[in-house]
């Protein structure tokens, strides 16, 4: 702790508080320390027990992911209340473990939106990497219905679903477009020069533009 403290960098706490994040910690240098620690089961816990933001990323670096129960991902995920604590434990961990798809199933319909958006995140990875048995028409039902009214990071998660639909799976593309279209949800989205907006339509153009590319398509 006395480590993670003396990483601190107010600069960097002004930028991550206003997206939400209580924490000053360079991430760079932060999985430099992780990568130090290597795998540390029992530290990874005392780390996470602390409640200090900066303490709860490292133990999502240095954790045995495979190691968890489910419902110990459960309650961790609904005490992983900032956006970077919230987004590491899902990618770092909960995607590794062996009960991510029950999580995934559970989380999906929960009425506490941002542990919705975790399953919409668990679903996202599916979309891509194992889309068998997923209704893909039913997921562009409940986006079209529902992403324009959703809490921002709710919102957020089911658009990177639709973004990626529409990317990966070539029949469903042209909806996927539309609906973007039709809902509007982050088009006026700030971004920076050289990077791609999150504005659907705009995202999935471009990254299928540049899988053509590759491919010589």
């Amino acid at each position: 702790m006395a480590e993670l403290a003396g990483l601190e960098d107010p600069k960097a706490r002004e930028v991550n508080e206003r997206h939400g994040d209580d924490h000053g910690v360079n991430l760079g240098k932060l999985r430099a320390l992780a990568k130090r620690l290597r795998t540390q089961r029992e530290l990874s816990q005392r780390l996470w027990e602390t409640g200090d933001t900066a303490a709860k990323l490292l133990a999502t670096l240095i954790c045995r992911p495979k190691a968890f129960e489910r419902d110990e991902l459960d309650t961790m995920l609904r005490t992983a209340r900032t956006p970077k604590v919230h987004d590491w434990l899902v990618n770092h961990v909960v995607k590794k473990n062996p009960h991510s798809e029950e999580l995934r199933q559970a989380w999906f319909t929960d009425p506490d939106p941002v542990v919705a958006s975790a399953g919409w995140a668990l679903t996202t990875e599916r979309v891509t990497k194992k889309p068998d048995g997923l209704d893909l028409t039913g997921l562009l039902d409940i986006i079209e219905a529902d992403m324009k009214d959703a809490p921002d990071r709710l919102q957020w998660a089911m658009n990177h679903c639709l973004a990626q639909i529409g990317i990966d799976h070539r029949a469903h593309r042209t909806r996927a477009i539309s609906i973007g279209e039709h809902l509007q949800v982050l088009k006026d989205y700030p971004t920076s020069p050289g990077c791609t907006s999150p504005f659907a339509p705009v995202w999935i153009s471009e990254m299928v533009r540049r899988q053509d590319a590759e491919s010589g398509a």
